[in-house]
């Protein structure tokens, strides 16, 4: 049975009404996911806002740039990265916040991962950072 030409145009406009109802997909930066691969912090910390809520092992409270920097740094040094998988990420109409949850294979063990990136001027930052054990 061949579909007519009607027929053709409806279901393109059924799956184009379906896609544009879906919620946004949240686009991480490659460079984020590519620090965490490598444990390089440098590459990382490039994306922390001026204070970050952090939550590595034993440290959790709001840290400046370059405390969250050397502690993710010593997280690094002692749990060298093998993988990092990200397994979710969506977007918030409010703000335009993303969060990410991923996770990280060590030497040592696998961790949760789980990051907020917020947008300020012009560019995404990562406000909230938690490394925890699994």
């Amino acid at each position: 049975m061949a579909l007519t030409k009607k027929q053709i145009i409806s279901a393109f406009l059924v799956f184009g009404l379906v896609l544009a109802t879906l919620p946004g997909i949240a686009q991480v930066p490659d460079e984020i996911v590519l620090g965490l691969k490598q444990g390089n912090v440098k590459i990382l910390s490039r994306y922390f806002n001026q204070n970050v809520e952090l939550v590595v092992l034993e440290n959790e409270n709001v840290y400046s740039k370059a405390q969250a920097q050397q502690i993710v740094g010593n997280f690094f040094n002692n749990y060298i990265p093998e993988e990092f998988t990200v397994l979710h990420n969506s977007n918030s109409s409010k703000e335009g916040a993303k969060s990410v949850i991923g996770n990280l294979k060590t030497l040592k063990g696998n961790f949760r991962v789980y990051f907020l990136l917020k947008q300020s001027e012009g560019k995404e930052y990562i406000h909230q950072l938690r490394i925890e054990k699994q």
